[in-house]
């Protein structure tokens, strides 16, 4: 009688855990697979979003890679790819620096992770006005005696550089919590073995704290990456891609909602995630070499 009723507790857990289980399921199938889905048959056809859909087969393929301003986009990429490596410096100094006991810790944290919990359309918007000619940053160098009027998102050669810097302020709260998480969960008897031993504090970090959270490192790595192959709200919301901050996605976006091309559309989205996959692929192959 007891093991029936053992076995009967048993089942009862597994369908809890299964129903449990099933409603997230249900939400990522319907929300993240099935428009997936829908996106690799959109990209076989030529379909306006009104009209009969036609099938062409790989013809929006070879539309979309024979268009070399489709890749010359990617170049745009590059900024945010050296941004990435900016802010996850910037990143690990705080972490290291708030992994100790300092005064007003708590605020600091709080302060430097807040940028994240911002809209990014809103941080979009924040610093359209910071950017603008008449906006805060000229304002502030004309104050400290510097009168020429930059075009930081008028100019070409100055757009990108600008709304890098944004991505940097934007996600570097979050790879600082990250970092530290990972730092404060090192014992603190091999910080004091380490002082035992006469290490000074760039040993301890070198040798300590960056070794120890190097899969978090990697991990940050491969996220911003690939994020910066991909990047479409701050640059939409304060350029719409104009004076030469256009990225892949945008150029997507463009393509299906002002000129109606989904299929054509679809299969550059499609492009887009094979070359991220491709990428991801790669960062992991090097890292498990080097490990």
């Amino acid at each position: 009688m007891k093991q029936f009723s053992k076995l009967t507790y048993i089942k009862q857990q597994r369908v809890m855990a299964a129903l449990f289980l099933a409603v997230p399921l249900i939400l990522v199938a319907v929300f993240g697979y099935l428009p997936f889905l829908n996106m690799v048959e959109y990209s076989f056809l030529r379909w306006d979003g009104l009209s009969k859909k036609e099938f062409v087969g790989l013809a929006n393929y070879r539309d979309a890679l024979t268009r070399v301003e489709n890749f010359r986009v990617f170049f745009v990429s590059i900024y945010y790819f050296g941004a990435s490596f900016v802010q996850l410096g910037i990143a690990l100094f705080f972490a290291t620096v708030l992994s100790f006991k300092i005064k007003g810790q708590s605020f600091f944290k709080g302060v430097l992770f807040f940028p994240n919990l911002i809209n990014g359309v809103a941080i979009g918007l924040i610093f359209l006005y910071f950017y603008k000619d008449t906006g805060t940053l000229n304002t502030f160098l004309r104050m400290i005696g510097i009168e020429s009027k930059v075009l930081w998102l008028t100019d070409p050669k100055l757009v990108n550089y600008s709304i890098a810097a944004t991505s940097v302020w934007r996600y570097m709260g979050y790879n600082m919590v990250m970092f530290l998480g990972a730092i404060q969960s090192i014992p603190t008897e091999i910080y004091e073995a380490a002082e035992i031993d006469g290490a000074n504090k760039w040993q301890i970090f070198w040798r300590i704290i960056f070794l120890s959270i190097l899969p978090i490192i990697e991990l940050m790595v491969i996220l911003s990456i690939t994020g910066s192959l991909s990047v479409f709200e701050t640059p939409y919301i304060m350029t719409g891609g104009g004076n030469g901050s256009e990225t892949f996605v945008i150029r997507t976006v463009n393509t299906a909602f002002s000129f109606n091309k989904f299929g054509l559309a679809s299969a550059m989205a499609m492009i887009l995630s094979v070359i991220v996959l491709f990428v991801t692929f790669v960062q992991n192959k090097i890292f498990k070499e080097r490990g």
